[in-house]
């Protein structure tokens, strides 16, 4: 290994991991529906790594008659059903690289603002024992963007946010990663991540290691200590 590896990884899931987000999508679009309204694609886009309350009340503004709570049960099950039936889409190298990760010792979590229900239906769909902790969107103090999330996660850990990397595929997601004072790599799917902070931008997962992880944050490390960022 050339360079030492993080204190621990830290994985976004809803399109880092999985790519579920045009599953969220596809049950966004009859839900505003069922109430008269329309939704678009753009609308959509925008709620990419939002918190799910968050999203919730842009719903109710879109005209959704439904409380908070109903609308995140209501999508979260709309998911849940499309991943039972279609299986869980793993974006390209992210198991490979959690498991290379796992093999290096290196301590894994996920960070995801999806319910706890969903995270632990795919982190049980994974062949391998493959992170250590899992904060949730209903475990959250605040959601993303606040940096709780990750902040929670380093705590669970026992590691120091700098000592860490941050994977994430969304603006809002890289902004909460960011704050918490993680080395950020952004991983673009449904938006781009240009001008978002993120320390640097992988177009890809595939075919990368810990080691690759390794020479990320060794690069990044002294710059997210300092508050920079790109």
């Amino acid at each position: 290994m050339t360079h030492p590896l993080p204190a621990a990884v830290l994985w976004d899931m809803d399109g880092t991991l999985v790519d579920t987000e045009p599953y969220w999508m596809a049950a966004e679009t009859p839900l505003v529906e069922e109430f008269g309204g329309s939704w678009s694609h753009e609308q959509a886009l925008r709620l990419v790594g939002l918190g799910l309350e968050d999203s919730a009340r842009i719903f109710q503004d879109a005209g959704v008659r439904m409380s908070v709570d109903a609308i995140i049960d209501r999508l979260t099950d709309d998911v849940m059903t499309a991943l039972s039936h279609d299986g869980v889409p793993f974006r390209p190298g992210a198991r490979e690289l959690l498991r290379s990760l796992r093999a290096a010792g290196v301590k894994t979590g996920l960070v995801t603002m999806s319910m706890r229900r969903m995270a632990d239906t795919v982190v049980d769909l994974i062949d391998f024992d493959a992170f250590d902790v899992v904060i949730a969107g209903d475990d959250a103090t605040r959601p993303k963007p606040f940096p709780d999330p990750y902040l929670q996660a380093c705590d669970a850990l026992g590691v120091v946010p700098a000592d860490t990397v941050a994977i994430e595929d969304s603006p809002n997601g890289i902004r909460s990663a960011v704050a918490s004072g993680a080395v950020v790599l952004g991983v673009p799917l449904m938006v781009s991540l240009t001008g978002t902070g993120a320390h640097g931008l992988w177009p890809s997962l595939a075919d990368r290691t810990a080691e690759d992880v390794a020479g990320f944050h060794a690069q990044h490390r002294d710059r997210a200590r300092a508050g920079g960022s790109r």
